[in-house]
């Protein structure tokens, strides 16, 4: 049995699965790692930052390729950093049975999954059954069939006693959380409207980009990310956060019953088109590989990475939508709206040019108000806030308000990971999960799947 181990992310040291470190670490009050078969950035961003309850050593079990390679080689720059440097230990063995070996060997006790989507849903279930914890990026599930699996993952890790949990960034962004602050007073805001078809009461869109810069470099996409197969499709995908904010939001620490709280109405696909070249330069591939051609027409590549959905929740008409284009404008990057319509008050996200590619909350009040009545209500809901976050403030402008948030609550995409991981480290100390968070995750689950179902019924 062969385990190599990364030294600034080179894989020249020989190490054993078996040796009596690895049996004694078991033993110890430390959470120990466990990265299974990463193929997707967000893995490494979980390592980005050292946690004082979690080993240093952390145990990679994956094929041996260029995923492989990428995600060790973020792992040595982290290490290597002028700036707060990690001290990670990669243990990595490659063997063909590194699925089996890892679950006979269980060397941590949390998996860490981020990777092809198409074998996750498979992992958590393999991982859960043989008693270990898991950490898994969205999403969890890219189909029905797979949702079916999950469900049996999840009463399975409650039989095992482990926690089978995934990682929601966008929760720790700082202007939903405010946006989620400021629709939980009803002076504010009123209360949440039931909405329409045409009009939801909650609409969340997201758009993201195959080309961008990633801890400084530029991403290189596997070529596997372009096939909805493998990935899964937008609507299940980027998705994900989209619905686990509108439930997060709207119904804070509410459980949600799929099988009578949810109800689709309609959902639609589409492509984006992406030329040769646009492949050839995120990937560094020189052609399409052949799993890619089936999509493939008159040279360019179709994929299945745009969708939206409507539906209702808990008789709340919901909007959600994802675009996914190669490249941002110059300034620019991945971008978020989302409304929150209220009787006394609409809560708007925007981060377009106008914000230059800011996320910045809007307080746009509706109807007839009191403009003086209003202000000095909503100046006492800001100093409330302020307990929390202080420095929130609001501007004044012609018919809404800006709330104006201090620089060191923006702390990016790539450190939000480090706050669920520190939340879900949290819970495995209390040894478990808010009550709410399974029966959501379902909720969220089958939402996606059945939108998906919906999506490809159609011409």
């Amino acid at each position: 049995m062969k385990v190599i181990s990364l030294v600034i992310a080179s894989l020249v040291i020989m190490y054993s699965c078996s040796s009596d470190k690895t049996k004694s670490m078991k033993n110890e009050s430390k959470v120990g790692l466990i990265t299974l078969d990463p193929g997707h950035f967000h893995a490494s961003l979980i390592q980005k930052t050292m946690y004082t309850q979690v080993d240093s050593n952390v145990y990679v079990f994956a094929p041996a390729g260029n995923d492989l390679e990428d995600h060790l080689k973020r792992i040595g720059d982290y290490n290597k950093r002028s700036d707060d440097p990690t001290r990670w230990n990669e243990i990595v063995y490659t063997n063909p049975d590194f699925l089996e070996k890892m679950l006979a060997e269980k060397p941590g006790n949390v998996v860490v999954l981020a990777g092809n989507n198409q074998k996750k849903t498979q992992y958590i279930k393999a991982s859960v059954e043989a008693g270990l914890n898991v950490l898994s990026d969205k999403p969890m599930t890219i189909n029905m069939d797979n949702f079916n699996l999950l469900k049996e993952s999840f009463e399975v890790a409650q039989e095992k006693g482990v926690l089978l949990y995934d990682i929601m960034t966008e929760r720790s962004e700082i202007t939903t959380i405010l946006q989620k602050e400021f629709s939980m007073n009803p002076d504010i805001f009123g209360t949440l409207e039931k909405g329409t078809l045409d009009n939801p009461a909650i609409t969340k869109e997201s758009i993201h980009h195959y080309y961008k810069f990633v801890s400084g470099a530029a991403l290189k996409r596997p070529a596997w990310f372009f096939d909805v197969q493998q990935q899964g499709e937008g609507i299940i995908d980027v998705t994900t956060h989209l619905v686990d904010l509108i439930q997060w939001e709207c119904f804070p620490e509410q459980i949600i019953d799929y099988t009578h709280d949810i109800d689709l109405i309609d959902a639609k696909r589409w492509p984006t088109i992406i030329s040769l070249s646009e492949f050839k330069e995120v990937t560094k591939l020189p052609a399409y590989p052949e799993y890619l051609m089936k999509d493939v027409q008159d040279t360019v590549l179709n994929v299945y990475a745009n969708g939206e959905i409507n539906y209702k929740i808990k008789g709340v008409s919901a909007r959600v939508s994802v675009v996914w284009n190669f490249k941002a404008p110059e300034g620019g990057g991945d971008t978020h709206y989302s409304m929150m319509r209220g009787t006394r008050a609409n809560l708007i996200i925007r981060q377009g040019r106008e914000q230059n590619y800011k996320p910045t909350l809007y307080i746009e009040p509706v109807g007839e108000i009191n403009a003086d009545e209003y202000t000095g209500l909503l100046s006492e809901a800001v100093r409330k806030i302020q307990v929390k976050y202080p420095g929130v403030e609001v501007k004044r402008t012609t018919g809404y308000w800006e709330v104006e948030i201090p620089e060191k609550y923006r702390i990016g995409h790539e450190e939000h990971f480090a706050q669920v991981t520190e939340r879900y480290l949290q819970y495995l100390k209390e040894g478990k999960l808010p009550d709410w968070e399974v029966p959501n995750m379902l909720a969220k689950y089958y939402t996606l799947a059945k939108a998906l179902e919906i999506a490809q019924q159609k011409k």
